[in-house]
């Protein structure tokens, strides 16, 4: 027999296993806004969130997991967040990401990376700098671990992939703000509550005053704040 969703008993967001008379008003937008600070809200493109991604799962009673709300309403989350693909991405931006990813280990690399390299730009441009790297995380010509694909090549003075990480320099995170708006960007942008399109499979970026060598055999895809996105025309290094 058919159900009117509307005639359902009203219940209480407080508690889904003792329901009260409040009246709680559901709706698409509540799912994907789940979990995400509000400072993020504009730039969510994702319904959904990556499995794993823990933080963006719905905490009312609409997703109780006894509740029959989540087949009436086909809100459960059932799978891993995988980028769309557009004409001249490459074969490796169909994955999903390595589950480690969501560790505290390489969040904590992703959202270093953030505040040394875009702590000065937008929210947007800082979700640009982190879809970088974790593009490069999925393309196979580079590690498969955040941590590896920020301190590559460290060791090399000025001669690394982001060069906050070998300007010897000592990495002093001292704007406590900055760094806990990096972390929700880290996280929103791993579990693919952002995912920028014009940015896409960009695997490089630089800022508008240099002009490095390597950009000319690269196809140009955006400019965020003061970065330039890039991606190349084999998938790795061209």
């Amino acid at each position: 027999m058919a159900v009117n969703a509307q005639r359902l008993a009203p219940f209480d967001v407080g508690d889904a296993k003792r329901p009260t008379k409040r009246m709680l008003f559901h709706n698409a937008e509540m799912d994907r806004l789940a979990g995400v600070p509000a400072k993020l809200a504009d730039l969510v493109t994702n319904d959904g969130a990556d499995i794993l991604a823990t933080a963006y799962a719905p905490t009312d009673p609409f997703h109780d997991p006894s509740s029959p709300f989540d087949a009436l309403l086909g809100t459960k989350r059932n799978g891993r967040f995988v980028p769309p693909v557009v004409e001249g991405d490459h074969e490796w931006m169909k994955d999903p990401l390595p589950t480690n990813v969501f560790t505290s280990e390489e969040q904590k690399c992703l959202s270093t990376a953030i505040y040394f390299e875009a702590r000065g730009e937008s929210l947007k441009g800082q979700a640009a700098v982190a879809q970088v790297i974790l593009n490069r995380v999925r393309n196979p010509t580079y590690p498969n671990e955040v941590c590896n694909v920020v301190y590559q090549n460290a060791g090399w003075y000025k001669r690394c992939q982001f060069s906050f990480a070998c300007d010897g320099l000592p990495e002093r995170i001292v704007n406590r703000r900055a760094y806990s708006a990096a972390r929700e960007v880290a996280m929103a942008v791993t579990g693919g509550k952002i995912f920028l399109q014009e940015v896409g499979s960009s695997t490089h970026y630089n800022a508008t005053y240099v002009s490095p060598e390597w950009a000319d055999g690269m196809e140009e895809m955006t400019q965020i704040g003061s970065h330039i996105f890039y991606r190349t025309y084999n998938g790795g290094w061209s």
